[in-house]
């Protein structure tokens, strides 16, 4: 037993002096959480594993990472005592080698009035710390010992008051720190790998065959599934994991038919599996540390049970973006309401009353409940258990009246508070999917289609024996007929249109009525400037009431009726001088409304309708000053938009948190390598390290840059095929600066010419020359290439492992797919990844992932062009369009086709647009913009010369029918070719005499009308609806 009990000293050294820092603030700052108390008791009873995990259980496991029965802790500001048996105390001695405070462990025997006496002692250690102590109010554990210290309490209990401290216990572990997400990581993985890998499969399989099995049965079934180490071992798992850690936090249940209880406090029913609306919930832990993961499948579902799921998801959505680091936690719940009220109000009182709890140890911390009364503030490295749903919702077209009437939703997923700045909150389970494509299954589509009988074809008398697959509908083989790039032009076509429709109705959904602008044209805010707080701090020659410009205060002094006036750099507009009989002339242009017409034109102002002064001229005989003023004026202007503009290109850029490097072995290291953006002009090969947090690049001119796994978006290898060098590239979430720019893209990479490395040592090489050498050399070359692409791909692999906690994987450029273009300055090759279009050979690199884009636009597209254009249009509107031009138009089916097959809407048009003005409509009003067609405008061209066409060829379209007629009419035909030519050229002759062509145009109309040919035209110009 002693050797498999280990306490983490110094995590338990780190983890009391966080609860007793946080006791001592809470005390400076007004005891609002800790309640003013002298002392903490916290007692633990005997061992009960029905009441799973509690308070004071959690303590002992957050501090010791055991659980130690019949246990006493008493902590107060300097010491913790600890009254235990002798067996656990043997455990807690080894704690006192380098404590940061005392620690007293007293050892409980058979001895009863010396057991007393200790109780005795700590009870005269509360009095003396204060006339409050800190209990667990709700304490569920029991037992002798238990009833023992409530005995000796009692005694004191007139003389000290009893405070709740669980709240304050909640506070203190409710941020986790870096061992503690990883456990709550790994639990959550493994849950939603039992949800998506096992359950999903399980269930269909059992709904597909038409199985009977009880919902008991079913959920015994995913509980003994913890059991099978081979299933845990699956590619996708975190390493380092061991198998034997995992236990159930909740244990799995199932439920369907209408008997739903998505409060998951009753057990599973011995019903049996119904195929409608199933809920499934569970939850893994691992190291005591809890997740839960629960999602509803919906099983042939109608259009009404879709669209209730869809607004569930767009709260589930909402609920996980607005937890945020400094968000209340009511916010977070009254941000779902919102979202319920927005859409279908009379949902709200269906909804559940909290969205979620904080999950650690406790798979339900009640003290951090996200409702709508909490008020606790979010904070960094907090983990929830987000849950939303709908109860009691009626079904209006049941397939089962008894079954399928009412029915409940239900999503639930492990999620993580992140650092402010750093993005959307990290949910843990995310690799159990919750689209409606990933929950919905559909059994019934193919038994519908074989009831439906097939109508017989009509026999045609006239035809006889003859098969009537020998008859065509047209007179030439090749008439009508589709190659195959027209079929599968038609097809992409199709697709095209699905993914054009799903835009708009998502757009639809997102921007709803009076959802007003996206911030785009927000209204500039007036700004005030100060030079001096008081008169003690003017420059001392404002005596001599002299124009006086003070760069130190970014201000100018101007002697005005007898006083010096000082006005900020920002006031003014420019200065100008002129020379005239004899005086130079000073003329300081301010700022006011109403003057240019530039981008500064909107300059705000407190009282745009108050009195300004435009301009102030002075004179003076020494041009030379007045020469020197004005210079001084527009340098200090230049210097102070200066810094404004380098204030604003680093308002994004994100303080990294620090990197933790790693000390009990030598960190994986990439030597010879360089880094674009280079922090020297000079050009000096670096080595990059992998820590435990994140990258470092060590540059041979004693520069280092750090870059942590948290703000990596996304993590490239190039190899040196058709290249020069092997690349390694980063891209940022957040910018960081290097040297003095900031920047979102890092690259290493190494030289794969042969100049750059001579592996022949000190060796005299022989030259010789013939075919044979060069053959040689090109073998060693290609070798050499290889040997380095896999030096660069094993290392980029390695990244992605220490990584994986982050979600950063590693992605490669397609090469097949690339084609030319100019995104920046240069014609470089643009590359698709799984995730990305990238462009990392020369700076300034591009990198676009294929989640943010919203729409393709192609412009310059029409015959006789050899380039063509591509706009990319972002899902963040008020992000600017990128382009990408000059694409040869060879590589328009290539785009095409890698466009349609990544499911991003695209459309061409013959010229190039002003995307400015579209995009600031677009962020004007969104819900307009879909309400009017979206996106639909930029197709509209193309789609009316496509109906123009298919108009035209529609008059040229005869049935069945009218081919028999006109080839049995051909038989009995009394006149020869030779006739018919003849008579041709009679009226051609007759009708060369004078009628000119719109004589000839309403000739031909009169004639179609009076054949009805035009109303055929018309008809078969109707597009068929979809079914």
């Amino acid at each position: 037993m002693a050797d498999e009990v280990s306490i983490d000293k110094a995590n338990f050294h780190n983890r009391l002096s966080t609860l007793v820092t946080a006791w001592k603030a809470d005390k400076r700052s007004g005891n609002n959480v800790f309640g003013d108390v002298g002392s903490i008791a916290i007692v633990m009873g005997k061992s009960d594993e029905v009441q799973n995990f509690h308070k004071a259980n959690a303590m002992q496991f957050w501090l010791l990472g055991y659980e130690f029965p019949a246990t006493l802790f008493l902590i107060t500001l300097e010491t913790i005592y600890m009254v235990t048996t002798k067996k656990k105390a043997m455990y807690l001695e080894p704690l006192k080698d380098g404590a940061k405070m005392n620690i007293e462990i007293m050892v409980r025997g058979k001895d009863v009035e010396e057991n007393g006496k200790q109780f005795e002692r700590i009870l005269e250690t509360i009095k003396a710390a204060g006339k409050k102590v800190g209990v667990i109010t709700k304490d569920l554990s029991g037992g002798p010992f238990v009833q023992e210290w409530k005995t000796a309490f009692a005694d004191i209990s007139k003389d000290v008051e009893e405070v709740d401290i669980s709240p304050a216990l909640s506070s203190v572990m409710a941020v986790k720190d870096e061992n503690e997400l990883r456990n709550i990581r790994n639990a959550s993985v493994s849950s939603a790998h039992v949800m998506a890998d096992f359950f999903v499969d399980y269930m269909s399989d059992i709904l597909d065959k038409d199985k009977k099995i009880t919902h008991r049965a079913l959920s015994d079934k995913i509980a003994n599934k913890i059991d099978d180490e081979k299933f845990f071992k699956w590619k996708k798992a975190p390493q380092p994991f061991d198998v034997s850690q995992l236990d159930w936090s909740l244990n799995p249940t199932v439920m369907s038919g209408g008997n739903f209880d998505i409060r998951l406090a009753t057990e599973p029913d011995d019903n049996n599996l119904h195929a409608g609306v199933i809920i499934s919930a569970l939850g893994l832990r691992y190291q005591t540390y809890a997740s839960t993961v629960a999602r509803t499948y919906l099983v042939d579902p109608n259009k009404s049970q879709e669209s209730m799921y869809k607004l569930l998801l767009n709260v589930h959505d909402a609920v996980i973006k607005e937890l945020r680091d400094g968000v209340a936690a009511k916010d977070v719940y009254n941000k779902a309401i919102s979202v319920i009220k927005a859409k279908k109000p009379e949902l709200v009182e269906k909804f559940v009353k909290s969205v979620g709890a904080g999950v650690g140890i406790e798979t339900r911390d009640s003290q951090l409940l996200l409702n709508a009364k909490n008020t606790r503030t979010l904070k960094d490295g907090m983990t929830f258990t987000i849950t939303t749903g709908f109860t009691d919702l009626e079904n209006p077209n049941p397939q089962d009246k008894k079954r399928d009437a009412k029915y409940a939703l239900m999503l639930s997923d492990t999620v993580r508070v992140t650092a402010p700045n750093v993005g959307d909150a990290f949910v843990f389970t995310r690799d159990a999917p919750t689209d409606i494509e990933s929950t919905s299954f559909f059994f019934n589509e193919d038994e519908e289609e074989d009831k439906k009988e097939k109508p017989k074809p009509k026999k045609d008398p006239r035809v006889g024996a003859v098969a009537s697959s020998n008859i065509t509908k047209t007179r030439l083989r090749g008439q009508g007929a589709q190659t195959q790039n027209e079929e599968k032009e038609a097809a992409r076509r199709e697709h095209q249109k699905e993914l054009h429709d799903k835009k708009q109705r998502e757009g639809k959904e997102k921007y709803g009525e009076g959802h007003g602008n996206l911030d785009g044209t927000q209204e500039k805010k007036f700004k005030r400037f100060e030079s001096y707080k008081r008169d003690s701090q003017f420059p001392n020659r404002v005596k001599d009431l002299t124009v006086l410009v003070d760069s130190k205060n970014d201000s100018i002094i101007l002697p005005i009726m007898g006083r010096p006036v000082p006005f900020h750099i920002n006031t003014l507009k420019n200065a100008t001088t002129s020379n005239e009989g004899g005086f130079c002339y000073l003329r300081i242009n301010f700022l006011s409304p109403g003057q240019g017409v530039g981008r500064k034109d909107d300059q705000p102002f407190e009282d745009p309708n108050a009195q300004f002064i435009r301009s102030l001229t002075f004179r003076s005989k020494d041009a030379g000053r007045m020469e020197d003023i004005k210079d001084q004026i527009t340098d200090m202007k230049k210097a102070t938009n200066r810094k404004e503009q380098e204030r604003k290109d680093l308002e994004d850029v994100v303080e990294q948190d620090k990197l933790v490097e790693i000390r009990n072995r030598r960190p994986l290291r990439l030597d010879n390598v360089y880094m674009r953006p280079a922090m020297e002009s000079k050009r000096v090969s670096g080595a990059v390290e992998i820590h435990q947090n994140g990258l470092r690049y060590l540059h041979m001119g004693a520069g280092r840059v750090d870059i942590l796994f948290s703000n990596v978006k996304h993590l490239f290898f190039q190899p040196c095929v058709g290249e020069l060098i092997v690349i390694i590239h980063v891209h940022l979430i957040n910018p960081i600066i290097i040297g003095k720019k900031k920047t979102k893209d890092l690259q290493f990479y190494r030289e794969a010419t042969e100049m750059q490395f001579d592996e022949t040592g000190n060796r005299k090489r022989k030259h010789r020359y013939g075919d044979e050498e060069e053959f040689e050399a090109e073998q060693e070359e290609k070798r050499r290439r290889a040997q380095l692409d896999k030096e660069f791909r094993n290392f980029t692999e390695k990244i992605a492992d220490a990584g994986k906690g982050d979600g950063i994987t590693v992605d490669m450029p397609f090469r097949d797919l690339g084609f030319n273009g100019v995104p920046s300055r240069s014609s470089v090759i643009v590359q698709p990844t799984t995730d990305c279009l990238v462009q990392l050979t020369e700076p300034p690199f591009m990198v676009i992932t294929l989640n943010d884009i919203e729409v393709v636009h192609l412009e310059r597209v029409q015959f006789g062009l050899k380039n063509f254009d591509m706009v990319i249009v972002f899902k963040d509107f008020t992000r600017a369009p990128a382009h990408i031009n000059t694409i040869p138009v060879e590589s328009l089916d290539g785009v095409k086709d890698w466009l349609d097959s990544v499911d991003i809407p695209y459309t061409e048009g013959p010229l190039n647009l002003n995307w400015a003005t579209i995009m600031k409509t677009v962020i004007a009003d969104p819900h307009a913009f879909f309400k009017d067609g979206g996106w639909s405008f930029l197709s509209t061209e193309s789609d009316s010369e496509g109906d123009d066409e298919e108009e035209e060829e529609s008059a040229f379209e005869v049935s069945e029918e009218e081919l028999a007629s006109e080839e049995s009419s051909e038989d009995e035909s009394e006149f020869d070719d030779d006739a018919s030519a003849e008579a041709s050229e009679e009226e051609v002759s007759e009708d060369e005499e004078g009628e000119d062509w719109d004589e000839l145009e309403k000739k031909a109309a009169r004639k179609d009308r009076e054949s009805g040919l035009d109303d055929v035209e018309k008809k078969k110009s109707v597009p068929k609806k979809k079914r």
